[in-house]
């Protein structure tokens, strides 16, 4: 049976804001953050509008996508060798300059698609570079009970930017173009490492540097020994594997019973609607056994994919995509937290590196293969098998006692 968590109320939750290295951080983030839910959309018609390809599209995205996973694992131990807050900064100045490189040449007119496969793999580097570091600024700009709400507001922040981002890109893309709209997208990163230049955050004390395969090894090492954190991190790229039958296959729903696109922007949408509110949840509640309630929570991340197999309205189906949005970012929240509470500081970002690269490890092949199984067992039988594959798998963590029994971090006993 899994506790009820105890609230902790808004204001509480809002507190963190009071420190001042976080205060800065996390409008950093808001600021990138929003510029991250801009680049699809504007890629999107950047490369339509040079070539009409789809796979034109598809090469450049895959670039990005795979330069951020085949260097997320250097990044990790970049991270825990440099002060955090200063890679990030480097990595916002980076693509702000290619991705402004990008707009410049889509504005004159002197855009190739080689131009912008070569730059997004930049900007792809670049990403894997900071994305490990950003559990290490969290928790060496907050206290220990500060940091849920603290992920909880930057879940808030990435939740926000799935619905502004894109809205933003679209109406750039329509009133002047895409290039203005990749130009936007790098002033978001220009502000951002603005943002970060701000931060007084002395360097971590650890010992002197090993060699990288030694460092990367003792990530591994680091992140092997903790039960909590392997299992849960392949329950979670199994279910990103058979989500895939969602992402893919809904898409193809839409189009076949629900009229068209419109049906499929709107599931989305509520989609990102139920990840606001999960943050909001997220900053107010405090369970005494995070992983145990979140994963718990966790099975409702299989609505989406079980409501389309049974041949609900769009209106069923988006309802429970709220629900899978709003599950999937309190889990998220409270995974994040107890990372940065039960991982070394000296050892958090490459254990970080692995976590990402782990859980994102069989997206791919998800993707890649549920057409071909929708295919040979009927799209129906393909869903329902995901979506009931999914309960299945999210339960088995707490098949260990260290899941079920990892405590929360102390609570503020001040007055």
């Amino acid at each position: 049976m899994v506790e009820a968590p105890r609230s902790c109320g808004l204001a509480h939750g809002l507190s963190v804001l009071r420190e001042r290295d976080f205060r800065w951080f996390f409008l950093g983030q808001c600021t990138s953050l929003l510029g991250d839910g801009m680049v699809a959309p504007a890629l999107a018609f950047a490369v339509l509008g040079l070539t009409g390809r789809a796979a034109d599209l598809g090469v450049v995205l895959a670039t990005g996508s795979a330069a951020q996973v085949m260097f997320t694992l250097i990044g990790g131990v970049i991270a825990d060798r440099l002060p955090r807050h200063s890679l990030m900064l480097g990595s916002d100045l980076v693509r702000a300059v290619s991705q402004g490189l990008a707009a410049a040449l889509l504005i004159c007119g002197a855009a190739r698609v080689w131009h912008l496969v070569v730059l997004q793999a930049v900007h792809g580097i670049a990403a894997a570079l900071s994305g490990p570091a950003v559990a290490g600024v969290v928790q060496a700009t907050t206290r220990p009970e500060q940091r849920q709400p603290a992920n909880a507001l930057r879940v808030l922040a990435l939740s926000a930017s799935l619905l502004t981002g894109p809205a933003l890109a679209g109406a750039l893309v329509v009133g002047v173009g895409p290039g203005w709209a990749l130009a936007a997208d790098s002033a978001t990163f220009a502000g951002s490492a603005a943002c970060l230049s701000r931060l007084r955050l002395g360097r971590a004390c650890r010992e002197r540097p090993q060699r990288f395969a030694r460092e990367l090894a003792d990530g591994w090492r680091e992140f092997r020994s903790r039960r909590w954190v392997w299992s849960v991190i392949v329950a979670s790229s199994l279910v990103n594997l058979l989500y895939g039958a969602f992402s893919v296959l809904g898409p193809t729903v839409s189009a076949r019973s629900f009229g068209g696109a419109g049906a499929w922007a709107l599931i989305s949408a509520t989609f990102g609607g139920g990840c606001l509110g999960g943050g909001a949840i997220a900053l107010c509640v405090r369970p005494r056994y995070p992983l145990r309630w979140g994963v718990a929570m966790m099975v409702m991340f299989a609505c989406p994919t079980l409501a389309l197999a049974s041949g609900l309205t769009v209106a069923g189906i988006a309802i429970a995509a709220f629900c899978g949005g709003l599950v999937l970012m309190v889990f998220n929240t409270l995974w994040e937290t107890a990372l940065q509470h039960h991982i070394p500081a000296t050892a958090l970002s490459r254990v970080c590196a692995y976590e990402w690269a782990g859980a994102l490890a069989c997206q791919p092949l998800g993707l890649a293969l549920v057409a071909p199984v929708a295919a040979c067992f009927g799209l129906r039988t393909t869903l329902w098998t995901a979506g009931t594959l999914q309960i299945l798998v999210v339960l088995i963590p707490l098949l260990f006692s260290e899941v079920r029994m990892l405590p929360s971090p102390p609570r503020d006993t001040r007055g």
